[in-house]
């Protein structure tokens, strides 16, 4: 279980730490080569040189790779130690997050009244529950809802209290997926990190919702040698940055960032947007000028990276809100900074807790590797990629489709539909359901009903594609493209969506439209083997052998297990 402790600063030239990134990549590469040999491969350094902004990148081993979804990992600093340190602690993060929920022996599986009876008094408060998704049930209403599933419980600190209370941490995972892991030289510095991305997540989620005017912040504005530094590289390469107060009121400063180079747009570069939090502006600022680097390829490479907590502009056009609002100077943004991690910890955790928020942190450390990790959570906290339409009868709908025993799930829906009469999401989960129960008939017919219902464009193009995927298992191809029409239509974001078009397309012989398919799913991940194979393969049969053999190479180069791709370009060979 956690303990905090006093936590002095040892480095705090470009972010704030309990020791030199130097010490703590050479600490943490020995650990892993003598208890955890297979977690990484190697880190190496990847931008261009042209900013001069250290970007490094860990990949993983084969240890890694076995429990993590993420095969490299990127890291940033304002030096190249804290660049590859950031990158290896990235790894670290992933790895012991991962391991932790892989391990049963961690949790208490009960359901809501069970664990009230097994920890009376120090179970998290329904209240809690509800406000994780902004959600208005009575007590016994929600207690009626969380008893429907069992929940994986385990200990976690309040940390605004620094007492343990027993959550249900699987709902937490549910909402928040792995934002609020973090990894650190101590449980202060790592909670102290985690807690701020969480802020951070936070209000980029209200920001991107709202577009509301902001400050702009005085680049001229600090002395800092390392602030001042990483705005002139910028500026000495001709490219655009603003820098954004996105604090919103919170304790800690948040530091947006937007930057792009007009003469590399949008050939070899992206528009950048993307945010820094910390306990003092300065390092918060640092993180965000960090973090455009770590994004941005160097703004020369057609480097396309992926959206997270905040949305990815693809035309200047779409900027100008964030070009208005007064100028202010970097050090009138809230701060919390200490000489001790551990006072910003708590001066964060009280300020949230004024604003009504309680923050917890749970405990991940790999138990081989001993490198302190943890997961963080505040109920009430948003990220951009949840849904605002949310519930908790949403969630365990969710559950009961995917997880539960087909007879659990089939009669708590029907529960759920006695506290929730008309819900947008019943229909669709029981169209989840009907695919586990392999009737995807059944199933296309439940998303086909759920679409309409669907309150935004997301939910409803999710809908489009599950009715679409329902139809392919039927091969029923000609059918399946209207959907994914509509999918697209709602949001064309999700390359997941392309691609399913593009094979209904390759599927009924028409290789030239597949191709531009697979080429839509490439601009959003160019890294998906699967949809550079698929591209080969139109290539392949439209007699393009040059163009086919290069696609499946690179297909081949990502992921070299893909037979069929292998088949493919020895026959052309």
């Amino acid at each position: 279980m956690i303990t905090l402790q006093a936590c002095p600063k040892a480095y705090t030239k470009d972010q704030d730490k309990a020791f030199a990134p130097a010490e703590t990549v050479a600490r943490v590469k020995k650990l892993m080569a003598a208890k955890c040999r297979g977690v990484l491969a190697e880190t190496e350094r990847v931008d261009t040189g042209r900013l001069g902004i250290p970007v490094f990148v860990s990949t993983c081993g084969p240890q890694a790779a076995q429990v993590m979804p993420t095969r490299k990992q990127m890291g940033k600093g304002a030096s190249p130690d804290q660049a590859e340190a950031s990158a290896l602690m990235e790894l670290v993060e992933r790895f012991s997050f991962f391991t932790f929920w892989e391990d049963d022996s961690n949790f208490e599986e009960l359901t809501w009244s069970e664990a009230q009876q097994r920890w009376p008094g120090t179970v998290i408060g329904v209240e809690r529950m509800l406000q994780s998704v902004g959600e208005e049930l009575t007590e016994e209403q929600a207690v009626a809802v969380l008893d429907l599933v069992a929940w994986k419980f385990h200990p976690a600190l309040n940390l605004a209290t620094e007492s343990v209370e027993y959550v249900p941490l699987d709902w937490f995972k549910k909402l928040n997926e792995f934002n609020g892991s973090s990894a650190g030289n101590t449980f202060e510095e790592s909670l102290g990190q985690g807690l701020s991305e969480l802020v951070e997540r936070h209000v980029c989620c209200r920001i991107d919702r709202e577009r509301m005017e902001l400050p702009t912040i005085d680049l001229d504005s600090c002395d800092d040698p390392v602030f001042r530094d990483l705005v002139q590289r910028y500026r000495n390469n001709g490219i655009t940055i603003i820098l954004k107060d996105f604090s919103l009121g919170f304790p800690v400063p948040t530091v947006g960032a937007l930057a792009y180079d007009e003469k590399t747009f949008p050939a070899l570069s992206e528009i950048v947007f993307t945010a820094g939090t910390a306990a003092s502006p300065l390092k918060a600022a640092v993180r965000a000028l960090t973090e455009v680097a770590q994004l941005a390829g160097d703004f020369e490479t057609s480097r396309v990276y992926e959206a997270s907590g905040l949305p990815k502009f693809t035309s200047l056009d779409q900027v100008g809100w964030l070009e208005d609002g007064p100028i202010i100077s970097l050090d009138s943004l809230p701060t919390v900074e200490d000489n001790d991690i551990l006072v910003e910890l708590r001066h964060m955790a009280a300020g949230l807790k004024a604003m009504g928020f309680t923050a917890y942190g749970v405990d991940t450390t790999h138990p081989d590797l001993g490198v302190t990790a943890n997961y963080g959570f505040v109920p009430g906290f948003d990220f951009r990629e949840r849904t605002p339409h949310a519930s908790l009868g949403m969630f365990v709908g969710c559950m009961l489709a995917e997880d539960a025993p087909i007879d659990e799930a089939d009669h708590g829906l029907d529960v759920l539909e006695t506290l929730y009469p008309d819900a947008h999401f019943l229909p669709f989960f029981r169209g989840l359901l009907a695919l586990r129960m392999q009737d995807p008939g059944f199933a296309a017919i439940m998303f086909e009903v759920a679409e309409p219902l669907q309150p935004a464009p997301q939910e409803r193009a999710l809908a489009a594609f599950y009715a679409a995927y329902a139809m392919s298992l039927e091969e029923r191809w000609d059918e399946m493209v209207p959907h994914l029409d509509k999918a697209i239509a709602h949001d064309d974001e999700v390359k997941e969506y392309f691609n399913l078009r593009g094979v209904a397309r390759f599927k009924a012989g028409e290789y030239q439209v597949a191709a531009e398919d697979f080429e839509a799913a490439l601009a959003i991940d160019s890294g998906s083997p699967e949809d550079l194979a698929n591209l080969g393969l139109c290539h392949k049969l439209m007699g393009h052998s040059e163009q086919a053999r290069d696609y499946l190479e690179a297909a081949l180069g990502l992921n070299p297990e893909l037979q069929y791709a292998r088949d493919h370009l020895e026959e052309l060979i």
